[in-house]
């Protein structure tokens, strides 16, 4: 943390603000042109009804961050909160968690971008017949780009990049709502209308394969709670940043189950329709260029392209600032914990993360025969299933924190909220390994379990290590109970600043 008498960050957000960046975090254009995909293998026609039933789950996680951001009004993350609520060493379980699915999350959407590119250069004419390692060089090209950003400050970058994704979310909605018109009013080019059996699975369609579906849904949803990381350029954090969580995650719910639903009736819910749109290189851009125009579906694909580029560098930067933070307070100020002196940033951690996701990437494909698809399908499981374990650490945190150790800070029946997120999270997890999936899909939990195993190894292996780096994680986000407003004091101080001042004659 900076210390008192330093420079601190200017409280310069509004309300708005911090929901247009937290909802652009999370890539709701790259999130809808693809994510579908990974679900309707499981859930056929039923796509839609997989992101309702995610939005439950979100909203439910929602109300856990919104009360952790009440209680601490610091900036924070996810391992942040495990640390301040369950103890430092939690804390870098959480933090090993969230790295790994930073590592995962930056491949799969460097290769979302490249399959959304290599279509777009087909649909141009520019690659008429792209081969099938086309998106690997693609995506291979597109992560030099992420080092290259990665290890430089570009606030002005990040600026276009978020414009670009909150312009093409308003052509996404302008482009669903024509074709949801044109559906009702008449049909598509192969008999295809509107339908409200998108939200009821086939009799095909178990349990359990809902399930399976649904942890793309959460993909979609992940970063929502990204505007808990404002805490401290927030106007008001305590009342703006529960609101913006909630708000993101019920704006991103509306707009997914609205989006899906549009998507699988244009293309239509018949079995050759369906393997068309699990086939789809963009589709949006599909949606786009059958129902309206080919350039405005080449112009959200475009639009998509970058969404999934800009996801991929938050994630390279989320993880190699993790990769950064473990090993200096592990091993001091050497190998991958130092930070460069030119560019102020840790350029080692970076460039060993770019080249751990392109091994990856490159293994899997080498020695398992992945396709880009695959690789996408394959690691969104995979670190999903590894940020829900984190969404759990911080929802039992919540419990604890809240409902034992400050018992009547909130009210009591409030308990429910947690545990209903709780409960979920486990069965969606539980679901995902039994019965045991087959085929590729049967190492999905044994990558993502392995990934957490390693890190509950480490905390064993060396616990006073361990706890030494918790507690630095936790401070470095400046969350910790003591830097909280602890006092009756302190909590009207706060309130007096984000109150109007009051004048007299």
């Amino acid at each position: 943390m900076a210390a008192q008498g330093g420079p601190k960050l200017a409280k310069s957000l509004s309300l708005w603000q911090v929901v247009g960046v937290s909802v652009a975090l999370m890539a709701p254009s790259m999130a809808a042109n693809i994510n579908p995909q990974g679900s309707v293998g499981t859930v056929g026609r039923a796509v839609p009804l997989t992101f309702v039933i995610a939005l439950v789950g979100v909203l439910f996680i929602a109300y856990v961050f919104a009360r952790l951001t009440q209680r601490f009004h610091h900036s924070g993350s996810v391992y942040g909160f495990v640390g301040a609520t369950l103890g430092p060493r939690a804390g870098v379980i959480a933090g090993w968690s969230l790295m790994g699915t930073y590592i995962f999350y930056g491949l799969l959407t460097a290769m979302a971008s490249a399959i959304f590119l290599t279509a777009l250069l087909q649909s141009l004419s520019i690659w008429s017949s792209p081969p099938g390692w086309a998106p690997f060089l693609v995506a291979a090209i597109e992560l030099v780009g992420v080092w290259y950003l990665a290890i430089r400050p570009a606030k002005n970058g990040t600026r276009v990049l978020l414009g670009t994704e909150l312009t093409t979310v308003a052509l996404i909605v302008i482009l669903s709502v024509i074709v949801l018109i044109k559906l009702i009013v008449g049909h598509g080019p192969d008999g295809q209308h509107f339908t409200l059996t998108v939200f009821e699975p086939s009799q095909s369609v178990g349990f359990s394969a809902l399930f399976l579906g649904v942890v793309f849904g959460f993909l979609s949803f992940a970063g929502f709670e990204a505007s808990a990381t404002l805490g401290e350029e927030s106007k008001h954090p305590r009342r703006d940043i529960p609101r913006a969580i909630v708000g993101t995650a019920i704006f991103g719910g509306i707009y997914f189950i609205f989006v899906t639903a549009v998507e699988v009736m244009g293309f239509g819910t018949s079995a050759h329709q369906l393997s068309t749109f699990a086939n789809s290189g963009s589709l949006l851009g599909t949606l786009g260029s059958t129902y309206i125009a080919s350039w405005l579906g080449n112009v959200v694909t475009l639009g998509t392209v970058v969404s999934a580029f800009g996801c991929s560098l938050a994630s390279t930067v989320g993880a190699s600032r993790l990769a950064y933070s473990l090993s200096r307070d592990s091993f001091g100020e050497k190998g991958i914990g130092v930070v460069n002196a030119k560019t102020g940033t840790p350029l080692r951690a970076t460039t060993l993360v770019v080249g751990v996701i392109l091994l990856i990437s490159w293994v899997s494909a080498l020695a398992f025969g992945a396709t880009a698809f695959d690789e996408f399908l394959w690691f969104g499981t995979i670190g999903t299933l590894i940020i829900l374990f984190a969404y759990l650490l911080a929802t039992i945190g919540a419990v604890v924190l809240l409902f034992f150790k400050e018992r009547g800070s909130v009210s009591t029946w409030e308990i429910i909220l947690p545990i209903l997120a709780g409960v979920l999270i486990v069965y969606t997890l539980y679901r995902n390994v039994i019965p045991y999936p087959t085929g590729a899909s049967a190492w999905f939990p044994i990558v993502s379990g392995g990934w957490i195993i390693v890190g509950v190894v480490i905390i064993l292996s060396a616990p006073k290590l361990a706890a030494k780096v918790g507690n630095r994680l936790t401070q470095a986000e400046g969350l910790s109970l003591s830097a909280s407003a602890d006092t009756a004091e302190e909590r009207g101080q706060q309130r007096a600043e984000e109150s109007p001042p009051i004048t007299t004659d």
